[in-house]
């Protein structure tokens, strides 16, 4: 009762407009609100705020997701923003469907299967990362433009007005997005553009400063005039010029490479409508992203496995073994079968189905832990216990992402995976543009993962590489919401986002401790990465006595998610301390 009554003050207070062309005082970070008339859960407190904004106006759930989402351009744009792309899941109260919104990158029509190989050699991820070869075409923009028009309210000018003047005005530097910057400050000043944006005077924003973006604020504008700028015009020939001449500083001693991506592949750009995932688990509908996505495939898959598994009544050592075995053998299947369905014909639907589950579940254990990394199986004639193939780890990849999550009064949720891949993404600020520009085509595999067999995740012309994103959609067996849910972090997305849904589905936690809880992400490797307080934690000593063994990773994930709370309210839930902790908002607080 006492955080309810602290966050009914706190939506009070924010209510009160700053004075006009002043930055706002930091809003605080709340983890959990619980309220009626629709709900907003991001990392970031001015992004949730805008959102609920939107909802308070008579927007839906799409209307504020866009909003959402463009000012998490502003706030947060070393995970997200216009050069960037993702994943939009969403569910529709009246008809109650799922459907999805494709956004994610494409590579450009002149690249090869040799697009990260040099004098035969893969080239070293942090070279590729920075660079103008690993960005690929935005799909952000055209994923809000897609989604208003289907199902949205708002323009998408009106949707981007928001994010527009909070750019404008400035927003209060955090710890958060000081460390940010910090920890790219060489990389960053190795380009003209993003050192005199994020860096001026040589060094980050101070903690407590305001940090403006004129040149954002301005591109939004025209972007809600004419998405055309981006995707052929203006803008978009801005946004060539730095991929294929990178402004690197002078002086400079980083190779960066240049990039081939054109206006044309701009202009040929499109944020595809696709059939969702779906699988059942404990009589629960779950939907989740297609191919190119591995999210969808991967979470759907280590659920089924799991199914098979009292988990409710399994020891936390019980529970967590096979949780860890499941992600296992489910990335192993992931990385040998799943790539974008324009170039490959991944087995979605066999991916999903519960026979190829149980061929899997049987090879876990009670007290033993499996070689990893492990072996695929094949989901077209699955043999039971039986791994067939060359085993093959997960390949690199970055960890910084965004996920926001909404709920409308008329009962539309949405969630929402959006990415510009590492932190930072490219390093590259388009000049007088004022966005960070993706790197987001080293999720390719460079080179094939196994010698001799196919790789649905090589690079090639206009293909989409494969992504973790985990937007996730639960509902119950008449079709109404159960849970919402999605993080950032890399392949670690679908540990995560596992973790969360059987922390809260089978072992009850409450939604802001299944949110809270210490993580491990096994992602088919010798090791299993996991949280310092994982690591410490009485389960792990059970975990270590059967064999496995842990890595230190710092914080692994960002979640947010959003649940019915009963008598019509919406509860909306975000990371107490991860990043600095998220913000959960609704619109009247119960």
């Amino acid at each position: 009762m006492l955080l309810l009554r602290t966050v009914a003050a706190v939506v009070s207070v924010l209510l009160v407009a700053p004075p006009a062309g002043a930055a706002p005082a930091a809003p605080p970070r709340v983890p959990e609100a619980v309220g009626w008339g629709g709900a907003v859960s991001s990392v970031d407190p001015d992004a949730s705020q805008i959102g609920i904004d939107v909802l308070r106006r008579g927007g839906n759930a799409v209307d504020a997701a866009v909003a959402t989402a463009a000012a998490l351009g502003v706030t947060d744009p070393f995970s997200a923003g216009i050069g960037g792309g993702g994943f939009f899941v969403h569910y529709d109260a009246k008809s109650r469907r799922v459907s999805t919104i494709d956004g994610r990158e494409t590579a450009p029509a002149s690249a090869t299967d040799k697009l990260f190989v040099e004098n035969g050699v893969p080239l070293p991820f942090d070279q590729a990362m920075t660079s103008g070869l690993s960005v690929g075409v935005p799909g952000t923009p055209r994923t809000w433009q897609q989604a208003l028009r289907r199902w949205g309210t708002y323009s998408l000018r009106d949707a981007l007005r928001p994010a527009e003047e909070l750019a404008r005005r400035g927003f209060v530097v955090d710890s958060t997005f000081n460390a940010q910057v910090s920890s790219n400050a060489a990389r960053f000043a190795d380009f003209t553009s993003t050192s005199a944006l994020y860096l001026p005077n040589g060094v980050p924003p101070a903690v407590g400063s305001t940090f403006r973006n004129p040149d954002l604020a301005n591109t939004y504008r025209e972007l809600g005039r004419d998405l055309g700028s981006l995707y052929g015009g203006a803008v978009g020939r801005d946004l060539v010029r730095t991929v294929q001449q990178p402004p690197v500083t002078p002086g400079s001693t980083r190779n960066v490479r240049a990039g081939k991506l054109t206006v044309s592949d701009l202009a040929k750009y499109t944020a595809p409508f696709r059939a969702p995932t779906f699988t059942t688990y404990r009589g629960l509908d779950v939907y989740g992203m297609a191919p190119p996505s591995s999210g969808g495939t991967t979470v759907g898959e280590a659920l089924n496995i799991l199914e098979s598994y009292d988990l409710a009544k399994l020891s936390e050592p019980e529970y967590l073994h096979r949780f860890i075995e499941a992600t296992k053998l489910s990335f192993a299947d992931r990385n040998r079968w799943v790539g974008d369905p324009s170039f490959y014909d991944a087995p979605t639907r066999q991916l999903l189905s519960q026979r190829f589950a149980d061929s899997r579940s049987c090879l876990i254990k009670p007290n033993a832990v499996l070689p990893a990394p492990a072996a695929p199986g094949d989901p077209r004639n699955p043999a039971p216990c039986v791994s067939e193939g060359v085993a093959a780890p997960t390949p690199q990849d970055a960890e910084r992402t965004t996920h926001l999550t909404v709920a409308d009064r008329w009962g539309n949720v949405v969630a929402y995976t959006l990415t510009i891949e590492a932190e930072g993404g490219s390093g590259m600020v388009v000049p007088g543009r004022g966005f960070l520009l993706n790197n987001e085509l080293t999720d390719f595999n460079f080179v094939p993962i196994t010698p001799g067999v196919p790789d649905p995740n090589l690079p090639g012309p206009s293909k989409r590489p494969r992504s973790s994103m985990s937007p996730t959609i639960v509902l119950d067996d008449h079709g109404r919401v159960v849970l919402a849910v999605g993080s950032p972090g890399g392949a670690t997305i679908i540990t995560t986002v596992t973790q969360v849904l059987t922390s809260r589905l089978d072992r009850k936690a409450r939604l802001v401790d299944a949110i809270a809880s210490p993580r491990a992400s096994q992602r088919n490797s010798a090791t299993t990465p996991a949280e310092a307080a994982f690591i410490a934690s009485p389960a792990a000593d059970a975990l270590r006595a059967i064999g496995h063994r842990f890595s230190t990773n710092a914080d692994i994930g960002a979640v947010t998610a959003i649940e019915p709370a009963g008598r019509g309210q919406w509860r909306a839930a975000a990371e107490p301390a991860r990043r600095g902790g998220g913000a959960a908002r609704v619109v009247h607080p119960g």
